[in-house]
């Protein structure tokens, strides 16, 4: 007998990077308000978290400052705004598990879900066909 397991990722202000995630064997709770996130963190088994920088009700990393504490070891993305390096630098010394900027390609941002959750990318393959010239 096999138990297939889908992992409870936890999305935050990141709406526009879900539709790249759909194929993941992961069951995604997005949401785009940090307060909404901390009452599902406390209601539901939640394995990792997906969360933007800067959430509207939680500016300046509140949302991920308060998760780090006091789930230290839980896999973290943070997504970051492009050219920021004070973003990037504050949010790599929580010990997030990943730092990705918000114009990182589909591709990329799923490549680093999969690294992080241990996942295999799922993605369809595309056939590629030779074509030889006569």
């Amino acid at each position: 007998m096999y138990v297939v397991a889908k992992a409870n990722v936890l999305a935050i202000g990141v709406h526009k990077r879900i539709e790249s995630l759909k194929e993941l064997p992961i069951r995604l709770i997005c949401l785009n308000r940090g307060n909404d996130a901390v009452r599902s963190l406390k209601n539901e088994t939640i394995h990792s978290v997906i969360s933007h920088w800067h959430l509207k009700d939680m500016p300046d990393g509140v949302f991920l400052k308060g998760l780090k504490s006091i789930r230290p070891d839980m896999p973290t993305i943070a997504v970051i705004e492009s050219n920021n390096p004070q973003q990037e630098i504050q949010a790599r010394s929580l010990g997030v598990s990943a730092v990705v900027t918000e114009d990182c390609s589909e591709e990329h941002f799923r490549e680093i879900v999969c690294g992080v959750l241990g996942l295999r990318d799922t993605a369809v393959l595309k056939d590629l066909y030779a074509v030889k010239e006569l």
